[in-house]
């Protein structure tokens, strides 16, 4: 399966809405925060969705895959 771009670059363009880490980069989120939200339920809709994808990119070592998007997104 090969991931959606739009929703990779959706990474580094929403910000949490909520909890400690408010107005962070979904993208920017720590790890263990991002473990928490897997142990404790992700929230339903498009935040939950972009939570379990940065969960399954951790899990499986590919941030370095976002790289590239994190440089286009926070240029300036």
């Amino acid at each position: 399966m090969e991931p959606n771009p739009e929703l990779l670059t959706e990474l580094f363009e929403l910000r949490m809405p909520f909890g400690k880490y408010k107005g962070t980069l979904i993208g920017d989120l720590p790890e263990a925060y991002i473990l928490w939200f897997n142990r404790q339920g992700f929230p339903k809709g498009k935040l939950g969705l972009l939570l379990q994808t940065m969960y399954e990119i951790k899990l499986n070592g590919l941030s370095f895959l976002l790289d590239p998007i994190r440089k286009s997104k926070t240029k300036g």
